[in-house]
């Protein structure tokens, strides 16, 4: 049997103004799992979140580890209203959000990241939506100041082998 493409564009934008979030809507559901690539910059470090679905209740958590060369830090969030993925800086980084299993409706959906600026640190994560909804749209979010011009924000859905 043939290879046919794994990863498959769904959508791709790059922001002609500022802003502290973006939404990639009416994500169908043919796909595996879905990845997300996002190239951001902030004005001051910061972290970077998902919301889906436009949940803001406190359905998410999250565990991380970080450095930056010098320090190591690690953490959980539990029962929050978005999670915390990885972060972004004042350099131009590149963050990569795995969704595993996003069309299912019988189990919780987990997500990991990982992401990486020069002038912040190094990022990866594990997260929890407690919702057992096909996720059907993604926020990414700026928790301070806004993502900056030339940020792109790409999703990709991963065709079943």
């Amino acid at each position: 049997m043939a290879a046919g493409a794994t990863y498959n564009s769904i959508a791709t934008t790059t922001l002609g103004t500022a802003t502290n979030s973006y939404t990639f809507s009416s994500i169908p559901s043919t796909y595996t799992d879905l990845v997300l690539i996002v190239y951001t910059k902030t004005v001051a470090t910061d972290n970077l979140a998902i919301q889906v679905n436009g949940d803001t209740a406190t359905n998410y958590s999250n565990t991380y580890m970080a450095g930056n060369g010098t320090t190591a830090i690690s953490g959980r969030n539990t029962s929050v209203s978005q999670a915390f993925i990885t972060g972004t800086g004042t350099t131009f980084g590149t963050s990569i959000i795995n969704f595993q299993n996003y069309a299912n409706t019988t189990t919780n959906k987990t997500f990991i990241g990982r992401g990486s600026w020069s002038d912040y640190q190094a990022r990866a994560s594990a997260a929890l939506w407690r919702s057992t909804s096909a996720i059907s749209s993604i926020t990414v979010l700026s928790t301070g100041d806004n993502f900056q011009t030339g940020s792109t924000f790409t999703l990709y859905g991963i065709a079943s082998a």
